[in-house]
């Protein structure tokens, strides 16, 4: 059998995130594969910088978290395919979640992951969903 989590267990894990990204994070789209970890240095071009707002993520509820404060809004500073995401700190320092990215697909999912400079960007879904039920 598998470790299986509470409800209030698996919130509690997701607000953590919330708390420990803390206010107004960076969600940067990048070219290209994601790098092995958040460690690692970012590979691929900058395509877009967003600034979250302070309270990005609604508390947990029934093991998930939804995007809150949207939706999330940009502008692409170059063209490209979107490869994959980075979830930084407000100040750019700490890289805290990375995923890939697709058109329909991917841990973000974009209606067009291909952007032209200057296009207008909008998220207004995402959610994390805690393992383990």
């Amino acid at each position: 059998m598998a470790i299986q989590f509470s409800t209030a267990v698996r919130n509690g894990r997701l607000n953590a995130i919330a708390t420990a990204v803390g206010a107004s994070p960076k969600l940067v789209l990048y070219t290209g594969s994601p790098p092995a970890n958040c460690v690692a240095g970012a590979t691929g071009t900058v395509l877009a910088t967003l600034t979250l707002p302070s309270s990005w993520l609604n508390a947990a509820s029934s093991g998930s978290a939804t995007e809150a404060g949207g939706p999330w809004l940009g502008a692409a500073v170059a063209g490209g395919v979107i490869g994959y995401f980075r979830l930084w700190d407000s100040s750019l320092t700490n890289c805290h979640m990375q995923g890939t990215v697709g058109q329909g697909s991917g841990d973000l999912s974009f209606d067009n992951a291909t952007l032209v400079n200057l296009q207008n960007i909008q998220v207004t879904t995402f959610t994390l969903t805690d393992a383990n039920a």
